[in-house]
């Protein structure tokens, strides 16, 4: 009896250290995604719904068998809207938390500030927003809209008939390379279409700036000069009091329409939103637009929310970015299926020409060279419920131009991702 007890006990715990032998590998079996956005900060306003967006997307995916059999594990930081915390956090993703990929960023500046890191240690960073061009690096995707997929568009439904025929131009934004470049970008495409430079205002606020009353009273002078639309590049939690400026002084987008290019329904959250009925936005993505995909999307996310009790989770709301986010995960996943690897050259192969059907409505392709989406382009008017209604769209996807033609010396520039130092 003994003996036999003996072999039980044996037989017993052999099982459990096989058992733990096998937790502890699969542990080991995950693949490592870090996710580099602010939670705290001037830009947690519009960050940290992404950050709640790749968790959801990754819980997704990992409900389905994860990636190549092995589950994801997200390694979530905080660069609190500090630009050289983001080149810190960054190199700590990739070097001490050895992840595979990287989904993050929002402003501009906190792209360039990782940049140099990514290349140098050979990372992959997906960037969901949408930006300024003039970039085209081997380590990086780029998912948001370059200038040709939202900026130049929005402007030329402001000059249409249809869209109000504007002939003088406010541009206001937040003061750092996004803004700066796509109002260049800008100033060139109307001065191509004659536009004079006495009929265009630049003006840049600082992160974080709160008062708006000279600006708002300004444009609201500059537009005695004829037909006139301003053009908002603000980003972060400075939107809130710039809208709520312009109701406080009753500017009405039928007086002067604001077309703003990083403002969306999650911006809109805080604001009361009926003074800026009319007022319009142009992304590649609106919460409201009507298909199956969109629909289940916005319903999971809803549910998530819900789940997770995040803040505003019983009115949680999708945006661009988000929807942006969510693709770019589902393509880098499909490309490590196909490259059955997570080593960055591989994977960066196999990331051409990935397409998706995205909550668009529209099956978006990654472009073969350019690191690029193919998206629509969609301007939609804000709505008394903050959210969007669909005045005008592309037919379908339209290829990125990463150099603008609208800066000299960029039709030289190879159309194809070069380090950028």
């Amino acid at each position: 009896m003994k003996r036999r007890s003996l072999i039980k006990a044996f037989t017993l715990t052999a099982s459990i250290v096989a058992m733990g032998m096998t937790w502890t590998v699969q542990a080991a079996e995950t693949i490592k995604v870090g996710i580099l956005h602010s939670l705290s900060g001037t830009m947690a306003i519009s960050e940290t719904s992404l950050k709640d967006m790749a968790l959801m997307t990754i819980d997704e995916i990992n409900a389905k068998g994860g990636v190549n059999g092995k589950m994801l594990e997200p390694v979530v930081v905080d660069p609190a809207s500090n630009w050289p915390l983001f080149a810190e956090k960054g190199r700590q993703l990739l070097t001490q938390d050895k992840v595979a990929v990287v989904f993050g960023c929002w402003t501009s500046v906190s792209r360039k500030s990782v940049l140099p890191v990514f290349e140098e240690l050979n990372g992959l960073l997906f960037y969901p927003v949408q930006y300024e061009g003039e970039e085209m690096s081997p380590n990086v995707f780029y998912t948001g809209a370059a200038p040709n997929q939202q900026a130049i568009p929005a402007v030329e439904y402001l000059m249409s008939e249809e869209g109000g025929s504007a002939k003088r131009f406010f541009l206001l934004g937040t003061d750092y390379v996004y803004p700066r470049t796509t109002n260049k970008i800008l100033r060139s495409f109307l001065h191509s279409k004659g536009v004079a430079d006495k009929d265009i205002e630049e003006v840049y606020t600082p992160f974080g700036h709160s008062d708006y009353q000279t600006i708002v009273a300004n444009i609201k002078k500059f537009s005695a000069g004829g037909k006139t639309a301003v053009i908002s590049t603000v980003n972060g939690d400075s939107n809130v009091p710039f809208y709520k400026e312009l109701a406080n002084q009753g500017l009405k987008a039928t007086d002067v329409p604001v077309v703003a290019f990083s403002v969306g329904e999650e911006e809109l959250r805080g604001i009361d939103t009926k003074p800026l009925v009319g007022n319009l936005a142009a992304w590649n993505y609106f919460e409201s637009v009507e298909n199956p995909v969109n629909k289940k999307f916005v319903a999971d996310w809803k549910a998530y929310a819900k789940k997770h009790n995040l803040p505003g989770a019983d009115k949680a709301v999708t945006n661009d970015p988000m929807e942006a986010t969510y693709v770019g995960i589902h393509m880098w996943a499909q490309a490590v299926e196909k490259a059955k690897s997570t080593d960055v050259d591989k994977v960066r192969e196999a990331l051409a020409g990935q397409t998706f059907a995205a909550p668009s409505g529209f099956t978006l392709t990654m472009d073969k060279t350019n690191h690029h989406l193919h998206k629509p382009v969609m301007i939609g008017e804000i709505q008394a419920d903050g959210q969007f209604n669909v005045v005008w769209q592309t037919d379908g996807p339209i290829r990125a131009q990463p150099w603008s033609p609208f800066i000299k010396g960029n039709d030289k520039k190879p159309d194809y991702a070069v380090k950028s130092n």
